[in-house]
């Protein structure tokens, strides 16, 4: 039997991405958003919604631009403290002791040690209660080219993911193809 929580979020597992940006002097700036998610196929596009008090919120409204950059578990403490610090009062990038790449395509920053990132430029910005979702158009996609499979694809088994569920999780083994598997159960 399933018993009701209520109307809240819940502990799903979400990705753990962190948002680069640069504030309105052009100072890099990150922030780990875990309520984002991809949302459009054609254009390539990804959303992250903030609240309007982060202070990367007023610089995605202002370079119409941000990053989406991956962690790698190697960097789990870095991403924590992202979302937790404020780059109104610190370099955040500085004190975690990594590098701030600018983007040659959109007006936003990556993390350099992140094995992969994405450009965005804004395309959408959609009010929903306490926060605002900010979708943005992937220009581009890079990948650190260690972690390209022979077929050019990202082998996830090296990528080392972790997504957040109350806490972060690694991302396990491989469970089964995908858009394969559930072939044996057509008719």
């Amino acid at each position: 039997m399933k018993k009701s929580l209520g109307a809240r979020t819940m502990p799903m597992p979400a990705p753990v991405w962190v948002v680069g940006t640069y504030d309105r002097e052009g100072r890099p700036n990150v922030m780990t958003a875990a309520w984002a998610g991809i949302c459009c196929s054609r254009p390539p596009c990804v959303a992250v919604s903030l609240q309007k008090v982060r202070y990367t919120y007023d610089a995605i409204v202002a370079r119409q631009a941000f990053t989406i950059n991956v962690p790698s578990q190697a960097h789990v403490k870095a991403a924590d403290y992202f979302g937790l610090a404020s780059g109104r009062r610190e370099d955040k990038l500085a004190r975690a002791g990594l590098t701030a790449v600018a983007s040659e395509l959109v007006d936003a920053p990556y993390v350099a040690e992140f094995p992969v990132v994405m450009e965005c430029r804004l395309r959408h910005t959609v009010e929903l209660g306490s926060h605002t979702q900010f979708i943005g158009e992937v220009v581009d996609v890079k990948i650190d080219e260690e972690l390209l499979a022979p077929d050019g694809h990202p082998d996830v088994a090296r990528l080392g993911l972790f997504v957040y569920v109350e806490g972060y999780w690694a991302v396990g083994e491989r469970l089964a193809e995908a858009f394969s598997i559930g072939k044996e159960m057509q008719g």
